[in-house]
């Protein structure tokens, strides 16, 4: 008696073809090349063609010249926030240097920095101006270098004046 799976799904066997088939008249091995009998199966040439590749990198330099000026955008905007943070922190020490010296600080070193860090240096010059006159104010300038120039300098003031106002 068979017993018969149910919802059993076999691949169907090919036919085997014996090897002396596919060997040409008058071969001695099989490292000869074989010729195939009518109607077996032919294989397909894979690949991709010279248009089809064009298409492709053609593609990926649209997205690249899209993607690559809003990138450096990205970058340029994070060196500015870094800049400006440390401007910030900046113009706070000088408030408080003001409470203890009755002046402002015109050096960062004057303020407890020994140099600018290293996230704004390669691309922010800063410079505190702090004249003497009466009342005692400062200005804080960072002027942009390198990659850094189509963004443009920052100031900030004593009385907390941002400009440009649109950076900040």
């Amino acid at each position: 008696m068979d017993w018969i799976v149910p919802f059993r799904w076999t691949r169907p066997r090919q036919p085997r073809i014996p090897e002396s088939l596919w060997l040409a008249a008058g071969a001695r091995s099989a490292s000869i090349r074989a010729v195939r009998p009518a109607g077996s199966p032919t294989f397909a040439v894979c690949g991709f063609t010279l248009i089809e590749l064009l298409i492709v990198i053609a593609v990926v330099a649209v997205l690249a010249a899209i993607a690559l000026p809003t990138y450096q955008a990205q970058i340029r905007k994070g060196h500015r926030a870094a800049a400006q943070s440390y401007m910030m922190d900046l113009a706070q020490r000088e408030a408080q240097y003001l409470l203890d010296a009755r002046l402002y600080a015109s050096t960062e070193a004057a303020l407890g920095y020994t140099a600018t860090p290293t996230d704004v240096a390669p691309y922010y010059t800063i410079g505190i101006a702090a004249p003497i006159v009466a009342p005692p104010a400062f200005t804080i300038t960072a002027t942009a270098i390198g990659a850094q120039v189509a963004d443009g300098g920052l100031t900030i003031d004593n009385k907390g004046t941002k400009t440009p106002s649109g950076k900040w």
